[in-house]
């Protein structure tokens, strides 16, 4: 096996999941070995990520590069299956396949669907008919817990408008920002005492933020992580202005900072 893999001129599909089951077999690669899926967990959010990163940048070749590591973290798991006997990666090859014909009868039936709209409606209606999930709420369970908070934020707002459960506009929902903020600060004067409470306002703070960007049709998750990429470009033009007038960060004061900060973004505006 190991000199028909190394030999081998061209890999494929199959050739991934023979490395795979010699790095778990006896005699193979110690970690390979004693992974299980809750070890290798966080290495499957990470290696998603880092596709979408590549998606960004409009890297094909770290693309092709980050999709062969999701593609092992799926073979691994499936792999870990097969060992205990409950299912191997064709069973999985096998479910997606049928589902993808299942919720495509506009392509395998005799369903008309001829725009995106109608296909997603389509697809939402067949899913929530396979996972017997009749109410709204039940939908909104469904959506993984795991899921970045803003995301699945986002995708509950989503899912109570359809319900008719919304604001009029997205000027309805900023208001409810005002007042979630207003309702934060009062808190913060007794929040030594009230801790819990204190998280509780920041959360309603934030899913009215998360409200108000939907209904402006933008991505909470993406403004936020431009907002922080930003910030951080910011921060490192803040260091080398402070550097350059000799100014120590940490014992400068934020009053002195803040001033910098102010002609750094002003700088990078003009530039």
């Amino acid at each position: 096996m190991i000199e028909k893999l190394k030999s081998e001129p061209r890999h494929d599909f199959t050739s991934l999941c023979d490395i795979m089951a010699l790095l778990r077999s006896e005699g193979g690669c110690p970690w390979d070995r004693e992974q299980t899926h809750e070890s290798i967990r966080s290495n499957f959010i990470e290696e998603t990520y880092e596709v979408v990163e590549a998606i960004d940048n409009g890297d094909a070749k770290l693309l092709r590069e980050e999709l062969g590591d999701v593609l092992l973290q799926v073979v691994f798991h499936a792999r870990m299956e097969e060992e205990r006997g409950a299912f191997d990666i064709n069973d999985v090859a096998n479910d997606i396949c049928a589902k993808l014909i299942h919720r495509h009868p506009h392509i395998f039936g005799d369903v008309v669907a001829e725009t995106p709209e109608a296909v997603l409606a389509n697809w939402d209606r067949i899913k929530a008919e396979e996972k017997k999930r009749d109410s709204a709420s039940q939908k909104m369970r469904a959506i993984p817990p795991a899921l970045p908070a803003l995301m699945r934020a986002q995708k509950v707002g989503e899912r109570a408008a359809k319900c008719g459960f919304d604001f009029d506009s997205a000027a309805a929902a900023l208001e409810k920002v005002c007042e979630e903020t207003a309702e934060t600060a009062a808190e913060l004067e007794r929040a030594d005492e009230h801790r819990s409470d204190l998280e509780g306002e920041i959360g309603d703070l934030l899913f009215s933020v998360v409200n108000t960007a939907r209904l402006c049709g933008v991505d909470a998750e993406s403004a936020l992580n431009r907002s922080t990429a930003k910030f951080i470009e910011r921060f490192e033009a803040l260091e080398r202005a402070a550097d350059e007038e000799g100014l120590d960060m940490e014992k400068a004061g934020m009053q002195a900072l803040d001033s910098l900060w102010e002609k750094v973004k002003k700088a990078r505006k003009n530039n």
